[in-house]
């Protein structure tokens, strides 16, 4: 069955191509989403920690500048997208606690300030009582914190349901299919082939299809790299209105060489994560993976363990090979990248959808996004239509 063409053709209906769907249709391009569920993916797994601050590594400065770009700008998003949808985004304000157990944890967490401090970043050193007086729950052993007052929180969830309703509302088709295939004719992508028989054409197609993204069907090879799944398994407990308020910020360490983080909703949800595991597409949810994040987790705060477990998941982080989102044109006419953003999706999530949009309506590839473009992966030197659009 043929469809009305569109400006644009977004594959894929997580947080991340529902952004873009609605930047861009605020711009006044026709929009088409493909997804056989808008509004899931690996945002209904995700923790929701907008934390470029604590979730920093040495080596990621050019993603700590989008990261922070994004979180700046998340405020004023929410705020917008609640506005627009009508519904709530979970979003808080409450600032991040990285906390150390050890003497080692400790030492490393200084370094880690230390090198906050030459990047001109806001995060405040804690001793451990200062940590525990934030945080009374906090486990004694706790021996020093670094407080990041910027890091915050937003739930996916609610995230993923207001962009489906503003993309509704800002005249976006959503399509409730599966992409069977890429359409490419004259070395342009020109849409795609749906699994119900009909085909979507659009000027522009936005890739943004999370893990998958790499293995659509009729995308020519080394368009894209490989983006690889990375498992992670996360609790949701409930605390009971007799034990609140239990943490009142996000609460973060490495317990035994593993990350760890609780994050606190204000409805009384406790989020606990996440495991990351490199095993394809496999999300079971596994007695380790369980067993190791209420480990850990009791390590840090031990009165978690009173708390009623009310759900398990695991969801698929899509990561690129340098753990850094694809964002732009690819080398491919006509095909645009949304997808690569492995831990930092949810944080991301407003920064991509401006920049995207922002290249779909103007042709030209907005600076902040430059040094992420998928071309970045190419192995010839060829001028592509990215190059053509940055000068």
């Amino acid at each position: 069955m043929a469809r009305t063409p569109t400006d644009v053709l977004v594959v894929g209906g997580g947080i991340i191509g529902l952004a873009v769907a609605w930047r861009t249709a605020q711009r006044g391009l026709s929009t088409a989403l493909l997804d056989p569920d808008p509004g899931r993916g690996a945002a209904q797994v995700a923790a929701g920690m907008l934390a470029p601050v604590t979730e920093l590594q040495y080596g990621e400065e050019p993603l700590l500048r989008l990261g922070t770009a994004s979180n700046a700008r998340y405020a004023a998003f929410a705020a917008e997208l609640e506005d627009a949808s009508g519904l709530p985004t979970g979003y808080r304000a409450c600032g991040t606690l990285a906390v150390a157990l050890d003497a080692d944890d400790r030492a490393e967490l200084r370094e880690l300030h230390a090198f906050h401090r030459r990047l001109g970043l806001e995060s405040d050193w804690l001793t451990g009582r200062e940590a525990r007086r934030l945080e009374p729950m906090l486990a004694p052993s706790v021996s020093g914190g670094l407080l990041a007052s910027d890091d915050h929180q937003v739930d996916g969830r609610r995230v993923g349901a207001a962009l489906v309703e503003a993309c509704r509302r800002a005249g976006v088709e959503l399509v409730r299919g599966s992409a069977q295939r890429l359409l490419v004719a004259g070395g342009r992508a020109v849409g795609a082939a749906v699994d119900d028989g009909g085909e979507l054409h659009a000027g522009q197609v936005v890739l943004a299809a999370g893990s998958r993204s790499h293995l659509l069907p009729g995308l020519p090879e080394g368009v894209l790299p490989p983006v690889r799944p990375v498992k992670g398994q996360v609790l949701r407990l409930r605390v009971p209105p007799v034990y609140a308020p239990f943490l009142s910020r996000n609460v973060r360490a490495v317990v035994r060489g593993h990350h760890v983080y609780l994050v606190p909703r204000a409805d009384g949800e406790l989020v606990v994560g996440a495991t990351t595991e490199e095993m394809g597409y496999d999300t079971t949810v596994t007695a380790g993976g369980v067993y190791e994040l209420l480990r850990d987790a009791h390590a840090l705060v031990p009165g978690i363990t009173e708390l009623p477990l009310v759900e398990t998941g695991a969801g698929l982080r899509p990561g690129s090979p340098d753990n850094a989102p694809l964002l732009g044109p690819t080398a491919l006419d006509g095909l645009v990248a949304a997808t690569g953003h492995h831990r930092n999706g949810v944080l991301l999530t407003p920064v991509t959808g401006d920049l995207v949009a922002a290249y779909l309506a103007t042709g030209r590839v907005p600076d902040l996004a430059a040094p992420f473009l998928p071309t970045r992966f190419a192995r010839t030197t060829r001028t592509t239509a990215a190059q053509e659009a940055q000068r």
